[in-house]
């Protein structure tokens, strides 16, 4: 198992450096440049040059990216041209942001999915395996900010249960209770969002196990419908399961940005939003080599899960 890992990281590697190079040359290629987003109308040629010279823009494409890279091996990923703030300490505390909203409902999603996709095969073509099928069409159809907005009228202001917006009320950034109110309207909408698609997934696996020689042979036996979904389809189910698993990680960027910056939750999505917006090309390069890199670092703990799920992917 060891070994496996071991493999399966050092081929990981050359693949982090081949993205590292492409989102540094897309960036490098850009009809815009860093200069563009620092001068001003009352600049002098002269302080546009020295600009030029503090941030090495006249060096060469590979003395740029290699200068670039190494700071990144230094857990350096440089400044925000709009905030002269650190990019890495910046990153860090909107992903612990982002993962707060995530994951739990990425979790909750996927329970309800498997509960779910698993009833809905059990029973296909019967009236439950329908209304499933109905819920999850339904959400497959609905805008994540349309079900946003409408959770926000319905609890935030008709009815004002939750606050409409942040993840803290300011002053109370410690107490658990405030976040937890604020968490409850971006989580549902997420919740939401993850749940109809995985619901589907896992219903298909299921209805594909159906047909295999060992359920008919279960059958033959005697065996109870119940006893052959928990006991041998739900565990075949696993391995479609654990590919999903594996590529929620790209989520922590990609997943929550519309639902973080409609709730104005201070996480991985606005930052990159406003990042594009104002033409913050370091944050840009280091928010898309983090995107690209838990890509690889997903599909990397997909290929482990299955080697632990089914071992003889290992061979």
């Amino acid at each position: 198992m060891g070994k496996y890992i071991i493999k399966r990281v050092l081929q990981a590697i050359p693949l982090l450096l081949v993205i590292s190079f492409v989102v540094f040359l897309m960036i490098y290629i850009a009809p815009f440049d860093v200069l563009d987003t620092m001068i001003t109308p009352n600049m002098t040629l002269e302080q546009i040059e020295l600009l030029r010279l503090k941030y090495r823009l006249d060096d060469p494409f590979i003395v740029q990216y290699w200068t670039w890279l190494s700071n990144i091996f230094k857990s350096d990923l440089g400044y925000s041209l709009i905030t002269q703030a650190s990019i890495s300490k910046e990153l860090s505390t909107r992903i612990i942001a982002t993962m707060k909203l995530v994951i739990p409902s990425y979790i909750t999603a996927l329970f309800l999915a498997v509960i779910l996709g698993l009833i809905s095969a059990a029973n296909k073509g019967k009236l439950i395996d329908k209304i499933v099928d109905g819920i999850v069409s339904i959400g497959i159809a609905t805008p994540t900010f349309w079900f946003a907005m409408l959770i926000i009228y319905l609890f935030g202001y008709n009815f004002k249960l939750f606050p409409i917006i942040g993840m803290h009320t300011i002053g109370k950034e410690n107490d658990f209770l405030d976040f937890l109110s604020h968490f409850v309207m971006p989580y549902l909408t997420l919740t939401w969002a993850f749940f109809p698609r995985l619901t589907r997934y896992i219903r298909a696996s299921a209805i594909e196990q159906i047909s295999e020689d060992y359920v008919m042979v279960q059958k033959s036996f005697h065996a109870s419908k119940t006893e052959i979904f928990v006991k041998h389809i739900g565990r075949n189910v696993m391995i479609p399961i654990v590919t999903q698993i594996g590529m929620a990680l790209p989520m922590l960027v990609t997943g929550a940005l519309i639902t973080e910056s409609i709730f104005s939750w201070p996480g991985v999505g606005p930052y990159l939003m406003t990042a594009t917006r104002s033409l913050d090309y370091p944050v840009i390069m280091a928010v898309m080599l983090f995107s690209a890199t838990l890509v690889i670092l997903g599909n990397l703990l997909a290929d482990i899960l299955y080697s632990i799920v089914d071992p003889r992917i290992r061979q």
